[in-house]
């Protein structure tokens, strides 16, 4: 099923600011929440739809990719079903520096009241995103590749399993807020007193203190370790161009949502071939000879090997195209062309013999330069290629 688009899921405007689309995403959370659709599967699509959407429209970056490539500039970037898998809803919504209660709270005036008695779940703190290059060859780009790759960064403690205590025995209910997680709070408004429930500032809104830390990650919940990460990169792609996998960044403290990583493409420098946007540039060497009286030769492509027919009498700076051998769209299935340029050689050094028959040729008509109107210039063959 196709993918909606962003905006309309959050039903904003496609120039609707920051303030905008996280107020839009609010009252959707709230619409959507489980809480207020108990067991409707629906709602729950339509709470991760907003999320996915929200992900991206909040983020300038993905945004704007999302502006100019559509649902495939943040394939695999936004949460989505993917990207949020393992995530319960009140993690998504902290994931944005959201809190249920806060949003609960903003529309009936108070929060949920969660279960007492040391029934509250750690909310931890969200780990932070992760930045990565990963290098790309021409004919990677033109396939699209699945790599796996070793990232060195912060991973859930496996001795306490996240929870940041030496054992079950040291985790206590917070005095606090008596295990809830949450506090109320009074504040006065033109409208009279107000209560909202807040994170209690005691346990943080886990609703759970620490006694003994555990001896590993000192409290934490995390510790640096390696991982080994397997990415999908779409065919297209572009030196410096940015794609994100939620979820896969530094762990969270405490049995926080983990961040994200961010990938940036490095595109390694082809050996025979220069890249122009879709299209790639070859520089092919003939000698005087075979520009003068044609000849078939073999060129490199990106899949393997074409053989061109150079006419007789080609120009040096002759551009040959071979068609649909470039580089494929990001967001198309239109592939660019592989551009040829001839460049004819002349020897630097002769020997007798070739310098008599060069000198021959020398002042025979036919060698005498003779342009004609579909002898272009360099400038016109660009114009007509790139215009």
């Amino acid at each position: 099923m196709a993918k909606r688009d962003y905006y309309e899921v959050l039903g904003v405007a496609k120039n609707a600011s920051a303030d905008d689309i996280k107020k839009s995403y609010r009252k959707k959370a709230l619409e959507f929440h489980p809480d207020r659709n108990p067991g409707d599967k629906a709602a729950e699509e339509k709470f991760k739809e907003a999320a996915e959407a929200y992900d991206v429209l909040s983020d300038s970056d993905k945004r704007a990719r999302y502006d100019r490539l559509g649902h495939a500039g943040v394939d695999g970037n936004a949460g989505g079903a993917g990207g949020f898998q393992g995530m319960d809803m009140d993690d998504i919504l902290r994931r944005f520096g959201f809190d249920s209660d806060d949003i609960f709270g903003e529309f009936f005036g108070g929060g949920r009241r969660r279960g007492g008695g040391g029934g509250g779940r750690p909310r931890g703190e969200r780990g932070s995103n992760l930045r990565i290059r990963v290098k790309m060859t021409l004919e990677e780009i033109a396939t699209g590749v699945n790599k796996k790759i070793k990232v060195r960064k912060q991973v859930t403690c496996n001795t306490c399993n996240g929870s940041g205590a030496r054992d079950p025995n040291s985790v206590e209910t917070c005095g606090t807020c008596r295990g809830s997680g949450m506090v109320n709070r009074v504040t006065q408004t033109p409208f009279g007193m107000m209560q909202t429930a807040v994170p209690c500032p005691t346990c943080n809104g886990a609703g759970q203190t620490i006694k003994s830390p555990c001896n590993v990650c000192k409290g934490d919940g995390r510790v640096f370790g390696e991982e080994t990460i397997e990415m999908d990169i779409p065919a297209g792609v572009h030196e410096g161009i940015q794609l994100s996998m939620a979820g896969k960044g530094n762990a969270g403290a405490k049995g926080g949502a983990p961040g994200d990583l961010l990938i940036t493409v490095e595109e390694v420098p082809h050996e025979e071939f220069t890249r122009d946007g879709s299209n790639i540039m070859y520089e092919l060497f003939i000698n005087v000879a075979d520009a003068a009286l044609g000849t078939k030769t073999e060129v490199p492509t990106l899949d393997g090997r074409a053989r061109i027919t150079i006419p007789p009498g080609t120009q040096s700076g002759k551009i040959f195209r071979l068609k649909d051998k470039g580089l494929p769209g990001l967001q198309s299935y239109q592939r660019g062309d592989e551009l040829i340029h001839v460049n004819v050689w002349v020897p630097k050094k002769f020997n007798d013999e070739e310098k008599r028959l060069l000198e021959k040729l020398r002042d025979m008509p036919n060698f005498q330069p003779n342009p004609g109107k579909e002898d272009k210039s360099f400038f016109e063959r660009v114009r007509d290629i790139f215009g």
